[in-house]
């Protein structure tokens, strides 16, 4: 590098600092969106809460320890006691109740029971005692194990492990999506403010020449060579010119707000954000039954299909199973009663229980029938309404994919397209320096100049836009050959 070329970039680069100015391309753009706007904060924010509810989901397998109990409970009231010759009477009891217990519960997946061991300790001591009971009285129950365990019975467990598992997998996948989307948004914004920066450029540009017009008419004019018409039709030009001018100032400002905030752009010293012309476009292909396959395979709104199916299965099942519930309950233990607890554990007695609940409902005039068939209607309405929804997904793709070869054919014509209109608004201005054409020439090759450029930019932006909506329909990334999402092992 020679020393004037260092000397021109040093005095670029203070001039912006001095300036407050801030050189953004599109790419910067976007990774600044994807640290710090709040759009990508939600999105972290809401795979963090997936994660957890994952963590939840595989926690409800494990056996957890539970420690229960009223220390103490205070009762005072008459009740209904018993007598020795059988009769009631009610007195007027005063107690404290107290009791703790502490259990491991295991649950079991496959059957959709739980199986526990406990062990329970309990104080029964009566304020208004009298005879010859001890007093407190405590029960202790050594250990116990107790299996509860519907039969036949809907099982929630052996349902999660097949729709949860999916669910978490769906989170990771919608968390890329939703960087791409605000990639997507990002870039939109990037293009309102590029919009409204060359607008600028444009008013600007037509500002001073309709300012140099406006001097050479009026040069005309004093010399008697032009008419009083064509003088004011010159100076309603400037005037439009200076307002064109004001109005862009303050889109250039509102866009530059809305990219700010949205980006998260928070540097204070960055008054003005000069963008950099995005239109070095990646090379790329994308056949489209690749990218139909990659969709299939990485998109969370396929693993969304799936899951809504076997939730629309599950709850048939559940509409079907609970008709007739049956539930079985047993338990084996040892326990003993004593005035101080260490002799409740002194020779403790077997303690068994088994129970067996039903509930058949024999006349229920079409409820169970109608619960079932209602949970059956409503998987036939998903099956339909996902089969449309899964057509609609790919013709979207289809229809962007088609799209891009019309799109770099509009950018490569708009792009010619600009360069004419600039040479022969060009062409025109000399012309009409010279006398060989009138004001009203100028101002159309003027405003074909103009429309031919605002005409590129919004070309490029189509492309932009479409390419990352490309990238999150498919979560690939054609112009480097990388999935965006792997599935970890």
């Amino acid at each position: 590098m020679n020393r004037i070329a260092l000397i021109i970039i040093l005095i670029t680069v203070f001039g912006s600092v001095a300036h407050g100015q801030l050189n953004l391309d599109l790419v910067e753009v976007i990774e600044q969106a994807q640290k710090q706007s709040p759009a990508a904060k939600a999105a972290e924010t809401r795979k963090k809460n997936q994660y957890w509810e994952y963590r939840r989901y595989r926690a409800g397998y494990n056996p957890f320890l539970n420690l229960s109990g009223s220390l103490p409970g205070y009762n005072r009231s008459y009740n209904q006691v018993i007598q020795p010759d059988g009769t009631y009477a009610f007195r007027n009891q005063e107690q404290f109740l107290s009791n703790l217990n502490l259990g491991l519960v295991q649950p079991i997946s496959f059957s959709g029971g739980e199986i526990s061991v406990n062990t329970r300790m309990q104080q029964f001591y009566n304020l208004n005692h009298v005879g010859n009971e001890p007093n407190p009285n405590y029960n202790a129950t050594l250990f116990n194990i107790q299996l509860d365990q519907p039969i036949f019975g809907f099982n929630q467990l052996k349902w999660d492990k097949r729709t949860e598992p999916l669910r978490y997998e769906e989170s990771k996948r919608s968390y890329v999506e939703e960087m791409e989307a605000v990639s997507q948004e990002a870039t939109a914004r990037y293009f309102d403010y590029l919009d409204a920066q060359i607008n600028l450029q444009i008013a600007e540009f037509n500002l001073a020449n309709n300012d140099t017009i406006f001097r050479i008419e009026e040069g005309r004019y004093n010399i008697g060579t032009t008419g009083r018409d064509k003088l004011l039709q010159v100076e309603l030009q400037l005037l439009r010119s200076k307002q064109e001018v004001v109005q862009a100032k303050l889109d250039l400002q509102t866009n530059r707000l809305a990219l700010r905030r949205y980006i998260g752009l928070q540097d204070s010293s960055a008054n003005n954000i000069e963008l950099v012309l995005p239109d070095e476009l990646p090379n790329f292909e994308i056949p489209l039954l690749t990218a139909l396959e990659y969709a299939k395979q990485n998109r969370s709104d396929y693993l969304e299909f799936e899951r809504r199916r076997m939730e629309a299965e599950r709850e048939v099942e559940r509409a079907r199973l609970q008709r007739n519930q049956t539930n079985l309950s047993a338990s084996f233990g040892l326990n003993n009663s004593a005035g101080s607890i260490p002799n409740t554990y002194e020779n403790p007695n077997n303690q068994q229980r088994v129970n067996v609940t039903l509930s058949v409902p024999i006349v229920d005039w079409g409820r169970s029938k109608a619960r079932i068939q209602t949970a059956v209607a409503n998987q036939e309405l998903i099956d339909y309404t996902l089969t449309q929804e899964i057509q609609l997904f790919e013709q979207e793709i289809i229809t962007l994919v088609s799209r891009f070869e019309v799109l770099r054919s509009q950018i490569e014509i708009t792009k010619k397209s600009d360069a004419i209109a600039q040479e022969r608004y060009d062409v025109s201005q000399n012309q009409y320096l010279i006398g060989k054409i009138d004001i009203t020439n100028l101002n159309i090759a003027l405003s074909e100049k103009d429309d031919a450029r605002r005409n590129y930019i919004g070309a490029l932006r189509s492309f932009w836009t479409s390419y990352f909506e490309l990238r999150r329909l498919t979560l690939y990334d054609f112009a480097n050959d990388e999935l965006l999402y792997q599935e970890a092992d």
